[in-house]
């Protein structure tokens, strides 16, 4: 971040006026110790003063608690220092002795812990005091900034592409990755670069707070890096997550963040308004594309798929997220597709040499996907017609190709889902008889057909004999209230008996 770091005890040693010495030799102290942030500076003189300190502060002390020449005193004052998390002593000289003991200074190097002298005539107040002062003036340069990259990042969002600027602008000003996940969890942005190391375990992370569908946030340690997660949008109806690998989080920081986040929201939300007037358009370009006129597409979108196409039709797909998956396709290879979404499903239209982002989408989202065989626009309709009975007459999973489902009759690819009900209810007041009374009507009635109703060899297939089979076929018949003396009849039941396997 742009800031400076907060106040540590190199900037308390470096103010002038103060005159502190450390004491303690630097290369004695743990890297980094002289540059931990301090929080506080407080002063007691008494043997044991930990139950009335907070962590991560400087302790002040003119050392009227020491005995001379104890050093095992010094030292388990010293340990109980570091135990509490104190970061350093100051010891002001001059009020019971003249420096610091070498028991104490002994007791500090052995403990790391940075050991400072405070002459005189400096007033513990006037540390305390210039260490509030510079804790005031790095809280006001936060507020600043915080100010600052909200501004800028409000500009950011006006911009052409507003989310993706916006994203770029956090990350440069907190200076780390950030990255964004979609409500699917896949990863739609990342800035500046992808995250290097922990990324499949993010990616988990991502999924399960999606799952939980509640708005959260989650800190996630990977290595001597902590990515936190945050989702975004309204419980129930999660917009996607927003990660960011940077540790410690301050408020300042954190509301940043907050407003990047709410950015996010108002953004995709305006999105997703103008994704759901692009997906109305396509829908009536579809309607056109399947009357075999392409002109109406070509004029709205300039571009469709190259000639030859293939149509392929999804089977109870989550259409926002293969949408989008599409679209981020087209993004980054510049692969022309067209989706669009009517009645009889999500309809997915390729160029055939981009035929294997199919197996890619059906295997990201888990969906069945019918495909037809290679078309050119004029013959849309019974493109789409081919993929639809592919993905109807087979139970396989995954893309299914037209040419390799199995080649029926015209009866098998009428039937349908209504065609299906119809026939059995027809066939309902047999098949109650059947039930009740033991009969075997309905399985009479298509061996009968089956054979070209000739009756000699239906008996013998049925082992009955023939005139139990006509008494058989009369009293279907009478049940059926139809005569099945006509083709026509005969013919309509084959049908119905198909239908209502």
């Amino acid at each position: 971040m742009e800031t400076a770091a907060a106040p540590t005890l190199r900037t308390l040693l470096g103010h002038a006026e103060l005159r502190l010495s450390l004491v303690s030799p630097e290369e004695s102290l743990a890297d980094g110790a002289l540059d931990l942030p301090v929080r506080w500076v407080h002063s007691s003189d008494l043997v044991d003063p930990t139950p009335f300190l907070a962590d991560d502060l400087v302790l002040l002390t003119t050392g009227s608690q020491f005995a001379d020449r104890d050093a095992p005193g010094a030292d388990a004052y010293v340990e109980r220092l570091v135990r509490r998390g104190v970061l350093a002593l100051g010891f002001g000289s001059g009020v019971h002795r003249v420096g610091p003991s070498d028991e104490l200074v002994t007791a500090c190097a052995g403990a790391g812990l940075a050991l400072f002298e405070v002459p005189y005539d400096i007033p513990f107040l006037a540390i305390a005091r210039a260490h509030a002062e510079s804790m005031a003036a790095h809280a006001y340069a936060r507020r600043t900034w915080a100010l600052e990259v909200q501004r800028a990042l409000a500009v950011a969002a006006l911009r052409p592409r507003g989310l993706e600027a916006t994203l770029t602008e956090l990350a440069r000003r907190l200076g780390c990755w950030v990255g964004l996940f979609d409500s699917s969890g896949a990863t739609a942005q990342q800035h500046p670069a992808a995250l290097d190391g922990g990324a499949d375990a993010v990616s988990d992370a991502v999924a399960d707070l999606l799952a939980r569908g509640t708005t959260a946030s989650r800190s996630l340690d990977e290595g001597d890096r902590t990515v936190t997660l945050f989702t975004f949008g309204r419980t129930g109806q999660l917009k996607g997550v927003i990660g960011v690998d940077l540790s410690p989080i301050d408020a300042e920081a954190r509301a940043v963040i907050t407003t990047a986040i709410a950015m996010a929201g108002l953004a995709l939300e305006q999105s997703e308004q103008l994704a759901r007037g692009r997906r109305r358009m396509h829908t009536q370009l579809l309607a056109s594309l399947r009357a075999d006129d392409p002109s109406l597409a070509r004029r709205t979108l300039g571009a469709m798929p190259p000639a030859p196409m293939l149509v392929a039709t999804a089977d109870a797909a989550p259409v926002d997220a293969v949408v989008g998956w599409f679209e981020r396709q087209r993004a980054v290879g510049g692969t022309v597709t067209f989706v669009a979404e009517d009645a009889d499903g999500l309809t997915i239209c390729i160029g055939a040499s981009s035929r294997g982002l199919l197996d890619q989408v059906s295997a990201r989202f888990d969906i069945r996907i019918g495909v037809s065989e290679p078309a050119e626009y004029t013959g849309f309709s019974h493109a789409h017609a081919q993929a639809m009975t592919a993905l109807q007459r087979s139970g396989r999973e995954g893309v299914i190709e037209y040419h390799d489902v199995q080649p029926g009759g015209v009866l098998d690819a009428l039937v349908s889902s209504e065609t299906r009900t119809l026939a059995r209810t027809r066939l309902a007041t047999l098949r109650a008889h059947d039930a009740t009374s033991g009969t075997e009507l309905e399985r009479t009635l298509r061996a009968w057909l089956e054979h070209d109703t000739h009756a000699e060899q239906t008996a013998a297939v049925l082992g009955i004999h023939r005139h139990t089979l006509r008494t058989r076929i009369a009293q279907a018949a009478n049940l059926l209230g139809t005569d099945l003396t006509s083709f026509p009849a005969r013919a309509e039941l084959w049908a119905t008996l198909r239908a209502a396997e």
